[in-house]
C-alpha cells in the first residue's frame, strides 16, 4: 500500500520524466532550427528585411564603317502597379483616367488591371487557390517625356502602387535602311529576343548583364542608411561595326527604291562590294519594312533574300565559264565558234539565241550573249574541267557571312548532270546561286582571280574596356593557273558595255565597266515558265582598277524582261554616284576617245 510519500515520489518523478522529455525536444528543435534548417531559415529572413534592385545595362549598338550609328538605344520605363495597394474605385478610375489620357490607352483594360486585387493560382499540389494581385504591367518602352510627366502627376496627387522601372529600347534611325541585313529585336516578359540579321546573329555579344542591388530596408520598403549593401555592377552588350558605307547604303537604296517605281517586280535585289577586300559597301532588298513600326510590319519582308534565296542566274553565268574556258587554254579570244543562226539541237533539244548568229569569236560570243556559242565552249572543256571552275568560283558552298539562314545554292555533282547539262549550266540554267555567292564570284573576276571571304563585319568593340575585337582580311584563293587570263576577260566583259554589246545603256563617260547582263527564265511547278523572268546586270568599274563590284536585279519586272533595259540604268545610276562619292576620277584617254 502506498502512503502518501510515495504518491508525492512518483509524482515527482513524472514531472521530471516530463521535463527531461520537453528539454530534449527542445533541444531537438532548437538543433533543426539552429543548425539543421540554419541555410533555409536565415535565407527566408534575409527576405523579410532586405530588398532586390536590378537594372539592365545597355545592349550594344550597331555603326557602319564610318561610325554612323545604324541602331541604338533610347532610354525609357516600363510601368507596373500593385493592384493590392493602388487605392479604392475612386482613386482607381482617376489613375486609369491618366494612364489612358497620356499612354492612348484603353480606360476599361487599365481600370480592369487596377481593381484586379487577387488572383486564382495553382500549388504544387494541383489546388486552385486565392492570392493577392501584385503585379501588372500597364505599359512597356514609355518614352521618357511622358513618363516624367506621369510621375509628376503621381506625386503630385499621392497615387499609391505605381512603379516606373529604367531600361532601353531597340531604336532604328535611319528606318528602312538596311532593315533586312539589321533585323530587329522583340521583348517577351523583360527578356530581349533578337530576331534576324546582325541583331541575331551576334545577338550574344551585344547582349548586356544586369546589374544587382542588394541592401536591408526597414517594413516601408526605404533602404536602410546603415544596413548592410550587396552590388553586382551592370554591363553593356559589345559593340558591332559594320563594313557597309551609310552612304553608299543611301544612294544605292533610292535608285532601288526608282527601279521598283519603275518596273513593278515582285522583289527587287542590289549589293555593292569592295573587290580588293571583300568588303560588303551596300545591300538592300524590296520589300523591306520599318523596324520603328512593329503594326505596320509585313512577316513575308523579314527574310534575308539576297542570302538565303538562290535563282538561276541565266547569262551572268557566262563570264565565269569563258573564265574557265580560257585559263585552262582550251579557247583564246579570237576563236570562233558557229551559232548556227540562233538555233541548235544537242541532245534531242533545241538551245536557241535571243538573235539568229552566224560565225563568232569568243569576245563577240561573250558581248552579244550567245547560248549557243558558250554551250559549244564548254563541250570542250568537259564535265569535270567545267564543274572545278563552278566550284573554284564558290558556286555550291556558303559564303560564311554573317547572316542566317544562308543557302548554299543548288550545284549538282557530276554524277547527277544528264545529257544536256553541260550545255545549260554555263548559260545559267539549272544552276542556282544566292546573289551574294555571284557577288563575291566576279569579286574574284575582278580582283585577277582571287577568291575572297565576303565580310560584313569590320570590328567588335568593347566600350567599357576599350578591347576592340577586329575581323581579319583573309588569304583569298587564286582561281586562275595562267596570270594572263584576267586581262583576257576583263577585256571581253568590256565590251558587253560598249556599241554592239548587250548593256550600252551601263555605259558611263570616262569609264571602262566590264559587266553582263542576265534574263533568265524562272522554273516554276517542273517547267521554265516564258512569262516570268529575273532581269540582272552584275559588273565592275573601273574595269582595269576595279574599285566596286555592283549586282542589281528584278524579280518578275512588268514592262521588259531584259536585264540591260531594266538592271543596266539603275546600276548605271548607281555606280556614277557611287564613283562620284569616292572621288574615283574618269580616265582622261577614255574621255579624249570620246571627243
Amino acid at each position: 500500500m502506498l502512503t502518501s510519500n510515495d504518491s508525492i515520489r512518483v509524482r515527482i518523478r513524472l514531472v521530471a520524466i516530463f521535463f527531461v522529455f520537453a528539454f530534449c525536444a527542445l533541444f531537438y528543435r532548437l538543433y533543426i532550427v539552429q543548425i539543421g534548417r540554419h541555410a533555409e531559415l536565415y535565407r527566408k529572413a534575409k527576405n523579410q528585411y532586405t530588398a532586390k534592385k536590378t537594372e539592365a545595362g545597355k545592349r550594344g549598338e550597331i555603326f557602319d564603317c564610318n561610325g554612323n550609328l545604324l541602331v541604338g538605344n533610347v532610354p525609357c520605363d516600363d510601368i507596373s502597379i500593385d493592384p493590392w495597394i493602388v487605392g479604392d474605385a475612386t482613386t482607381c478610375r482617376k489613375i486609369a483616367a491618366m494612364f489612358s489620357k497620356y499612354l492612348k490607352i484603353d480606360f476599361d483594360v487599365v481600370y480592369g488591371k487596377l481593381m484586379r486585387k487577387t488572383r486564382k493560382v495553382k500549388t504544387k499540389e494541383g489546388k486552385r487557390i486565392v492570392r493577392r494581385n501584385r503585379y501588372a504591367v500597364i505599359a512597356r518602352e514609355v518614352p521618357l517625356k511622358i513618363s516624367s510627366k506621369l510621375k509628376r502627376i503621381i506625386k503630385v496627387n499621392e497615387f499609391l502602387g505605381i512603379f516606373f522601372r529604367e531600361k532601353y529600347s531597340r531604336y532604328y534611325p535611319k528606318k528602312n535602311l538596311l532593315s533586312n541585313v539589321l533585323g530587329f529585336t522583340n521583348e517577351d516578359h523583360g527578356e530581349i529576343i533578337a530576331v534576324l540579321g546582325v541583331e541575331k546573329f551576334f545577338n550574344k555579344q551585344m547582349s548586356s548583364s544586369k546589374s544587382v542591388m542588394r541592401f536591408e530596408r526597414a517594413r516601408d520598403g526605404r533602404p536602410l542608411i546603415y544596413g548592410a549593401k550587396e552590388s553586382i555592377k551592370a554591363r553593356n552588350g559589345l559593340n558591332v561595326y559594320l563594313t557597309i558605307s551609310e552612304p553608299l547604303q543611301s544612294i544605292l537604296e533610292e535608285e532601288l527604291d526608282k527601279m521598283v517605281a519603275e518596273w513593278k517586280p515582285t522583289a527587287a535585289y542590289a549589293i555593292m562590294a569592295d573587290p580588293k577586300t571583300g568588303n560588303i559597301l551596300a545591300m538592300a532588298q524590296r520589300p523591306s519594312f520599318n523596324p520603328n513600326d512593329r503594326r505596320s510590319m509585313d512577316p513575308k519582308a523579314w527574310r534575308n533574300r539576297i542570302c538565303a534565296d538562290y535563282f538561276e542566274p541565266g547569262s551572268t553565268m557566262k563570264p565565269v565559264a569563258v573564265a574557265g574556258a580560257l585559263d585552262y587554254g582550251i579557247v583564246t579570244p579570237g576563236m570562233k565558234f558557229n551559232c548556227e543562226k540562233g538555233r541548235w539541237k544537242y541532245g534531242g533539244k533545241i538551245l536557241k539565241d535571243a538573235h539568229p548568229m552566224d560565225v563568232l569569236t569568243v569576245s563577240q560570243i561573250l558581248q552579244k550573249s550567245s547560248n549557243i556559242g558558250i554551250a559549244k565552249i564548254a563541250l570542250m572543256m568537259g564535265e569535270k574541267r567545267l564543274y572545278r571552275v563552278f566550284r573554284k568560283f564558290g558556286f555550291g558552298s556558303y559564303t560564311g557571312i554573317p547572316l542566317k539562314p544562308e543557302t548554299r545554292g543548288a550545284l549538282r555533282p557530276i554524277n547527277r548532270w544528264d545529257t544536256l547539262s553541260i550545255t545549260r549550266f554555263p548559260i545559267g540554267q539549272g544552276v542556282g546561286t544566292s546573289p551574294l555567292q555571284m557577288v563575291r564570284a566576279y569579286c574574284a573576276l575582278a580582283d585577277h582571280g582571287r577568291l575572297r571571304k565576303l565580310r560584313l563585319v569590320d570590328k567588335i568593340e568593347d566600350t567599357q574596356t576599350g578591347l576592340v575585337i577586329r575581323n581579319p582580311i583573309k588569304k583569298p584563293l587564286q582561281v586562275f593557273h595562267d596570270p594572263t587570263t584576267w586581262g583576257k576577260v576583263i577585256d571581253m566583259m568590256c565590251m558587253v558595255t560598249e556599241a554592239g554589246g548587250t548593256a550600252r545603256r551601263v555605259a558611263i563617260e570616262g569609264y571602262e565597266i566590264a559587266g553582263k547582263t542576265g534574263t533568265s527564265q524562272k522554273f516554276i511547278n517542273g517547267a521554265y515558265s516564258h512569262s516570268k523572268y529575273i532581269a540582272s546586270f552584275i559588273g565592275f568599274m573601273p574595269a582595269h582598277d576595279p574599285q566596286i563590284v555592283l549586282l542589281v536585279a528584278a524579280d518578275e519586272p512588268h514592262g521588259s524582261i531584259y536585264g540591260g533595259r531594266v538592271a543596266g540604268p539603275t546600276f548605271r545610276n548607281i555606280a556614277l554616284r557611287a564613283l562620284r562619292y569616292l572621288n574615283i576620277k574618269p580616265d582622261p584617254e577614255l574621255m579624249k576617245k570620246r571627243k
